[in-house]
């Protein structure tokens, strides 16, 4: 029986789920829109996984999930790694392309740039305050062009000259595209610009004063878009690579790294099975007055079991759930699954912190330098991915 290790990659916009194996050969891929029940497409996905997968021929290995609803998720399945987009992304990218030293990632609802030096990733950049640019905006201007999101990126190739639009703020980047709309200039035209507008932009607020360099990768789900890959190639003056796989990098990434890290342990995997498609899952949550954090405590139930606890910062909660006697045999795992969670709790505050605050990024990478560092020390133990 072959080993088979998922990653999932939960986003606000789209929810993806890969299976890789030993090989980190492709086995399977779904990429979904997030239609506001993650738990239910994440049930669907892995329902599809067995329709499309002989899995009696595999066993699930490992499990590892990233993305903006990692934490919910990773309970759910009994995921043995959970880490942060950017370093999901960058163990994919590294792996397909080990000459990358910079990636350009646009998804749904942000923006991100990593920086890459010997496969690792050493400096990064996010965009999650303004949409301008994003899949979700422009998925909304295709819809208000009449056009088909498909088609976008081949239209602004067939514009002899592009319009200035600008591209700093989604409400004045579509008021501008109004306006040249009217003056007469034509759809193709008007993509184009905007195309060139959004790279402006995300050249303006992520890389700023970085150097980049080559291999140049881009990937997210508006990698697709070849006049976004058009315009980043005329901004660097290099040509930008999309890999296969652009749009699921994240679950791809993620899935290498649960392999990885089972392999590290020794142990066995946390994955609940299959059975957990067939079970209901719901989530609650309360607020905590034993002390003056007023923490919101989220609990997370599957078939009226209490599967994991979160948002308690003392983990009062948390010890209450491990020692509660009424959690069936799937404890084990959902204990293992709350530790993995747990450690990662101080870098996705620092990471929280970012996004809200950008004087906080060096603070930022010291953090996830050292929560990395397996990454780091990696090549010197010649542990495969």
């Amino acid at each position: 029986m072959e080993n088979l290790y998922l990653g999932v990659d939960i986003g606000s916009v789209s929810i993806n789920i890969v299976a890789i194996d030993e090989q980190n050969e492709l086995v399977f891929k779904l990429y979904t829109r997030n239609s506001g029940n993650p738990i239910q497409l994440v049930k669907k996905g892995l329902a599809k996984f067995k329709q499309e997968v002989e899995i009696d021929q595999y066993k699930v290995a490992g499990v590892g999930v990233t993305g903006s609803g990692r934490q919910l998720i990773a309970y759910v399945l009994g995921a043995d790694t959970i880490k942060n987009e950017i370093t999901a992304h960058a163990r994919a990218s590294t792996f397909y392309h080990p000459e990358a030293g910079t990636i350009f990632e646009i998804g749904g609802q942000d923006s991100k740039l990593i920086i890459v030096e010997d496969g690792i990733a050493v400096d990064f950049a996010m965009n999650t305050v303004c949409a301008a640019g994003t899949g979700s905006f422009l998925d909304h201007q295709a819809e208000r062009l009449g056009i088909k999101i498909e088609d976008f990126g081949g239209m602004a190739l067939e514009a002899e000259r592009d319009v200035r639009i600008a591209g700093r703020c989604t409400v004045f980047a579509e008021s501008d595209m109004i306006s040249k709309q009217q003056y007469g200039f034509t759809k193709p035209e008007i993509i184009k610009g905007l195309s060139v507008a959004l790279v402006r932009n995300y050249m303006n607020n992520l890389v700023r004063n970085r150097v980049l360099k080559g291999e140049y990768i881009f990937q997210g789900g508006v990698a697709a878009n070849i006049g976004i890959k058009a315009a980043f190639e005329a901004e660097i003056g290099s040509e930008v690579i999309v890999p296969q796989y652009h749009d699921v990098m994240g679950a791809i990434g993620i899935a290498m790294l649960a392999k990885r890290d089972v392999k590290r342990s020794g142990q066995e995997s946390n994955f609940r099975g299959f059975d957990l498609t067939e079970e209901e899952f719901a989530t609650k949550s309360f607020e905590c007055d034993d002390c003056a954090n007023n923490c919101e405590v989220i609990k997370v139930i599957a078939d009226g079991r209490t599967i994991a606890v979160t948002g308690d910062r003392c983990g009062k909660w948390t010890a209450s759930l491990i020692t509660d006697s009424s959690i069936t045999a799937n404890s084990s795992k959902s204990e293992t699954t709350q530790t993995v969670v747990k450690d990662q709790a101080a870098a996705e505050e620092k990471l929280d912190l970012y996004k809200t605050d950008p004087e906080a990024e060096k603070q930022v990478m010291q953090e996830l330098e050292e929560l990395e560092k397996d990454d780091q020390t990696e090549k010197e133990d010649n542990i495969l991915v």
